[in-house]
């Protein structure tokens, strides 16, 4: 039986909490969550979640439907009626693609799992660089929802929420998920499509920039592939 301790990795399919779940892997044995929220690009996102996954050979997978964030709306990766904007990488403002409070919610359902299954942390891919338009990727938030899990479960659990990348740039992300062997070539990042990557969104745009700036090529097809200062 391993002596290590037990970890869930909030996993979207993306490239930041791929990278977050190659550095958890290093010190814990793993758990993978999922959530479907009714984004554009659901069943992408999903099978880049299985194949990742698979990469790392855990068997413990979670896959959680959230059918509100849909209802609520609000954003444009939920709301059909908003549209998803070029990206703008100078943009101090709020983007549409913001889902509101998403990160509190997935770590609440991250809590109630950790709680069933004794895990001691819970690992999430939030990166500062994307805090002046998403609040809830601020260090200061994952602070203190840490201290409301720990208030809000039994006595004897103790939780730690681990953002190991949130001061990295993409371009070190990409680094580091190079050095650690994450599958990058597996990941979605995309907002808009689900066959081949835009190019043009936020999340795009964010991606090839970092990895423009590495001087590494992305290994995903796109539809578009601008160059990003």
């Amino acid at each position: 039986m391993s002596e290590r301790k037990l970890a869930i990795v909030a996993l979207s399919g993306g490239m930041d909490s791929c990278v977050t779940a190659a550095i958890a892997k290093e010190e814990y044995d793993l758990a993978f969550l999922h959530i479907n929220y009714g984004q554009r690009t659901e069943n992408r996102e999903l099978q880049a979640f299985h194949e990742i996954v698979d990469y790392f050979d855990v068997e413990k997978r979670t896959i959680i439907d959230f059918t509100h964030f849909k209802k609520i709306g609000g954003s444009s990766l939920t709301d059909q009626n908003i549209e998803v904007s070029k990206a703008d990488l100078n943009n101090i403002n709020v983007p549409s693609s913001y889902v509101p409070f998403r990160n509190a919610n997935i770590l609440s359902v991250c809590g109630s799992l950790a709680e069933v299954i004794g895990a001691s942390a819970i690992f999430i891919g939030a990166v500062h660089e994307d805090s002046s338009g998403y609040p809830d990727c601020r260090p200061d938030f994952f602070k203190a929802f840490e201290r409301v899990l720990n208030l809000g479960t039994k006595p004897e659990t103790k939780i730690e929420i681990i953002t190991p990348i949130i001061q990295l740039s993409k371009e070190e992300i990409i680094k580091k998920g190079v050095e650690l062997s994450a599958p990058l070539h597996l990941t979605w990042s995309c907002y808009k499509s689900e066959d081949k990557a835009c190019g043009v969104c936020d999340s795009c745009a964010l991606r090839l920039r970092g990895f423009q700036k590495a001087g590494i090529e992305d290994p995903i097809e796109y539809e578009n592939k601008p160059v990003y200062d």
